[in-house]
């Protein structure tokens, strides 16, 4: 992978990002996370042999994705999601066909009030999505960013976190032996990922994925985190693997030890002693102050 970065000579904010190399070397959500973290605006061009797919970013949030083979028709989605029927696709795709504009199938089912806006804009989203996802799953091929080149203006697009689409992805793999890949040294230590150049994350995580994130803290190994999980070995490695490749937890160099905490039955003595002696010193002091009073008031005056 190549990069060629220059930065403004008033701050680190960064203007040109070459980005360009081979699936083989750095996976997609590596790169995937490269664009979202510079918050970069442009075009991902992904090509596996004769598959080219153009993902559209804009301030590091994906907004776009054409492939010429999606992975769902628009029409057949629209299907699938009980919003059209077989007869109104097929009257929408011959008026298409007969038409001397290049109206687009979505345009044409809204003008025939087939559907609603909202149903074509969940649609499309859908399709995105599942795009997206079989991207993730190609291990060959050749990518490179396009730096503030958005190819087509569509009238239809959505925001989508780089993390999300990651973790749903990651949901749909081989996921145990993506674990084995993504996690190969169970002794190294963990932490929660700071969020770079101030971009703020959108992640939409299961409670399992929030419970296993909350004990990388820096200190525990991956083995340690496995033996306090309630979830078992595997489902813990699991999500650990999808948070890392993710990029929502990395690895670090273990933090030095906290000072042993005081057991609880201890600390609740130790109190208590306090509070005690704090009585007793108050007794004293009132017993003092009460002698004080009465030598005063007996002290004969002149």
């Amino acid at each position: 992978m190549e990069y060629n970065m220059s930065e403004s000579s008033q701050g680190s904010n960064l203007k040109e990002l070459d980005l360009q190399g081979s699936i083989e070397n750095f996976s997609l959500p590596e790169i995937l996370q490269l664009v979202a973290t510079t918050r970069k605006t442009g075009t991902l061009a992904i090509q596996n042999q004769n598959a080219i797919v153009m993902v559209y970013f804009k301030d590091g949030h994906i907004t776009y994705a054409y492939g010429p083979q999606q992975t769902y028709h628009i029409g057949q989605l629209l299907k699938e999601l009980e919003v059209l029927t077989a007869q109104q696709l097929e009257d929408a795709v011959k008026i298409q066909a007969e038409s001397e504009t290049s109206a687009r199938l979505g345009e044409i089912l809204i003008e025939q009030n087939f559907i609603s806006r909202s149903d074509l804009e969940a649609a499309v989203k859908t399709q995105i999505e599942e795009l997206l996802y079989s991207l993730l799953s190609w291990q060959t091929g050749s990518f490179k960013f396009y730096e503030n080149q958005l190819p087509t203006e569509e009238e239809i697009t959505v925001r989508l976190s780089v993390e999300n689409v990651i973790l749903e992805g990651l949901r749909r793999f081989d996921e145990m032996n993506m674990a084995e890949t993504a996690l190969p040294d169970i002794d190294s230590v963990y932490t929660i990922a700071a969020s770079q150049a101030g971009r703020q994350r959108e992640v939409a995580m299961q409670a399992s994925e929030w419970n296993i994130m909350a004990l990388a803290d820096g200190h525990r190994t991956i083995k340690e985190i496995c033996e306090m999980s309630q979830i078992g070995y595997d489902e813990t490695m699991i999500r650990l693997a999808r948070l890392k490749i993710a990029g929502i937890i990395t690895e670090c160099e273990k933090k030095a030890e906290s000072p042993t905490a005081m057991p609880l039955d201890q600390m609740v003595n130790r109190l208590a002693n306090l509070f005690e002696e704090f009585l007793a010193q108050k007794i004293v002091t009132k017993k003092s102050q009460q002698r004080l009073k009465t030598a005063y008031l007996e002290t004969p005056v002149d």
